[in-house]
């Protein structure tokens, strides 16, 4: 796993370096409709909750670039018929995302992404329960942007959890969020 994730870093680093003149940065906010899917979520709901955080445009080519995130993600679930009653699951989420422009300004985007469990709390209870969850979560991001010459962007995008966030080993469970953002690239 650190052979990958050093391989990985030191070609982005290399394209960074081979394209640096063009690479926009910039931050993103939005929100997130979170719930998980697997064993015995029947009677689990959606949660709302935000996230926001850094990102680099790098492109390769007029049509292809890669966009690297570092995202603060709220994901959780409603654990009843009320939707206050929920258990919130915090993460700090690195995507990297492939992004093809369709047109000059609007993209489809797909992409990896490992996310890191921040906190846990069940908060009917206000228990922290982070030890029931695992550390690590890895999904894939499927979505659409758009970007304006101005900068800002806007972008609607699905997290398919890939991997059992649960520590228990009894009920096989993964993220599922849908996320709306509103970006704004500085230079």
């Amino acid at each position: 796993m650190k052979k990958v994730l050093l391989v990985t870093l030191l070609t982005v680093l290399s394209i960074v370096n081979a394209n640096a003149q063009d690479i926009e940065f910039g931050v993103k906010a939005g929100l997130n409709f979170a719930s998980i899917n697997g064993d015995n979520t029947k009677d689990l709901g959606t949660v709302t909750s935000f996230n926001f955080g850094l990102m680099a445009e790098i492109p390769f080519t007029e049509k292809f670039s890669i966009q690297p995130e570092l995202l603060f993600s709220g994901h959780g679930f409603s654990t009843g018929s009320d939707t206050n009653d929920f258990v919130a699951l915090n993460y700090l989420n690195t995507p990297l995302m492939g992004k093809y422009y369709v047109t000059k300004r609007l993209s489809f985007e797909a992409g990896p992404q490992v996310g890191f469990l921040l906190s846990a709390t069940d908060d009917n209870t206000k228990a922290d329960v982070k030890n029931a969850y695992k550390d690590l979560d890895f999904g894939v991001n499927l979505g659409l942007g758009y970007k304006l010459d101005n900068g800002l962007n806007f972008s609607a995008r699905y997290n398919v959890g890939l991997s059992d966030i649960n520590e228990v080993k009894t009920d096989k469970n993964r993220n599922g969020v849908f996320q709306v953002s509103v970006g704004y690239f500085f230079f």
